[in-house]
């Protein structure tokens, strides 16, 4: 699917994120699947004012919030299955965290996506798969959050790290590799080295990224991005010759072969990082917190 074109020039970063992306809420989410939604709706309230451990998404949140100024504006959304009611729990965790989230959405257990475009969101993070899909199926970059097992993110740089193709990229070459194989992938890619990769899910929200990047000076800029992908030489090439047309820069690049993602992304030290196959989301959640983007043909 074509991936949303830019609306109107807009002069900041949007970030939506669920609260079960934000926030560990397992347990109140057990207790929503285990008793229903009155045992769950009495747990919040009897605990609104326990606050909630970080969740998968939380440092990525405070660290662009960190980067919010009148030069480089960004803004996050909260968008929650929650009623405003149940949601008071989340919002002192917010303000217990000293996290400027004013916006919100609660739908009461009602999917959130429609108000990714209505908030004009580069990016969504949720839990929820369906709202995911139907968000990507609408043209915006989603992602589904992965259970993460440790968060080795760096101290202070916002380091984001996203897979190529289905991801940046369409999944044109993807395509190739899964109906028709390795050889007949490597043979489309060197036949068309100079010709650029249609955009994918991704690509508007690096684009946007890279705007505030180029705010900071290149040395000890704040903002570090990388490109983790299974291809490898030659298929290199028209990813190099691709983001030259875009006039993208990623900082650091990884062509793997086929290689483990995981321990590269431990090294790149990832707040975040988006694949759209599960089994390198598996792999990658081992080190650092991970989005699935279920894009592409690996995902139908």
């Amino acid at each position: 699917m074509e991936t949303k074109k830019l609306k109107k020039e807009k002069n900041k970063l949007v970030i939506a994120i669920s609260s079960r992306a934000l926030f560990n809420l397992d347990l109140s989410h057990q207790i929503f699947k285990d008793e229903g939604i009155k045992a769950y709706a009495k747990h919040q309230q009897e605990n609104e004012n326990v606050i909630l451990d970080p969740g998968v998404g939380f440092t990525l949140v405070k660290k662009l919030l960190q980067l919010n100024s009148k030069k480089t504006p960004i803004d996050v959304i909260l968008l929650s299955r929650n009623s405003a009611d149940t949601g008071l729990r989340i919002f002192n965790s917010i303000e217990h965290y000293g996290l400027n989230i004013s916006r919100a959405a609660f739908t009461r257990g009602e999917s959130t996506h429609p108000f990714v475009g209505a908030f004009e969101a580069d990016l969504f993070l949720s839990s929820n798969y369906n709202d995911v899909q139907k968000a990507l199926q609408s043209g915006y970059a989603a992602a589904s959050i992965v259970e993460s097992k440790s968060n080795n993110s760096h101290p202070s740089q916002l380091r984001i790290a996203f897979d190529g193709d289905a991801v940046i990229f369409s999944d044109e070459s993807e395509r190739i590799f899964q109906e028709q194989g390795l050889e007949a992938f490597h043979e489309n890619e060197k036949r068309s080295e100079n010709i650029e990769l249609k955009a994918g899910p991704f690509k508007s929200f690096l684009v946007s990224l890279q705007k505030i990047q180029s705010t900071f000076p290149e040395e000890n800029n704040p903002i570090r991005t990388a490109l983790v992908t299974a291809r490898s030489a030659p298929s290199h090439k028209r990813v190099i010759h691709t983001m030259r047309e875009w006039g993208i820069r990623i900082d650091e690049s990884f062509f793997l072969g086929g290689l483990e993602k995981g321990i590269f992304l431990r090294e790149f030290a990832a707040d975040i990082f988006f694949d759209d196959q599960q089994q390198h989301c598996n792999s990658a959640s081992q080190y650092v917190p991970t989005g699935h983007v279920p894009s592409g043909i690996k995902n139908i």
